[in-house]
């Protein structure tokens, strides 16, 4: 087990600049472990998200393909999302991949979780692996989503993040879990 060594630094003020549906800017004001000055970072306060590699019984992954406003390009993705206030990131994995998707499973494993980018926000993605899932019902979408839903063979996927084509790095975060625990189904 890897042993952390360097100390947290004390945050002084903690200012809430500015508050969207999605997130809260804050001004933190922090005091370095070695003396030095305080100096201000700016931090994105974000709820928990999960991501769910969705694999149906033929061993295909369940994926969605969505305008994304930050880079403006259209991507390819698993299923993910916020997990509601009061609500388990399980529960939002359940949710989520039924909304986007339409798809369920019985078969839920936890991969773990990654910080989304600690430089900036102070949220986790908790990442979870759906075996079996197969389509129940249509896409449940809500306000402003236009999802439209694949299901590619595993490896055809795996391809694709290799070659670029998947980008997302909370989503390429989730396939290294994956791969590092189930290695042989590469």
């Amino acid at each position: 087990m890897f042993k952390f060594t360097k100390p947290k630094w004390t945050i002084t003020k903690d200012k809430k600049v500015y508050e969207t549906p999605i997130f809260s800017l804050h001004e933190k004001e922090v005091l370095p472990d070695d003396g030095s000055d305080a100096a201000n970072f700016y931090v994105l306060n974000a709820p928990e998200w999960i991501n769910v590699i969705a694999l149906t019984p033929e061993n295909s992954v369940v994926l969605v393909e969505q305008y994304r406003h930050g880079i403006d390009e259209t991507t390819l993705e698993i299923p993910g999302g916020m997990v509601d206030e009061g609500e388990e990131p399980l529960e939002a994995a359940k949710r989520e991949l039924l909304e986007e998707t339409g798809y369920e499973s019985d078969a839920w494993e936890s991969l773990g979780k990654a910080s989304s980018n600690p430089a900036i926000l102070s949220n986790f993605t908790h990442i979870y692996l759906a075996r079996d899932c197969k389509k129940t019902s249509p896409q449940q979408t809500d306000g402003h989503e236009d999802i439209l839903g694949h299901s590619l063979p595993l490896k055809e996927f795996l391809t694709l993040v290799g070659e670029d084509v998947v980008h997302h790095s909370i989503v390429l975060a989730g396939v290294a879990k994956f791969l590092l625990k189930y290695p042989d189904l590469a």
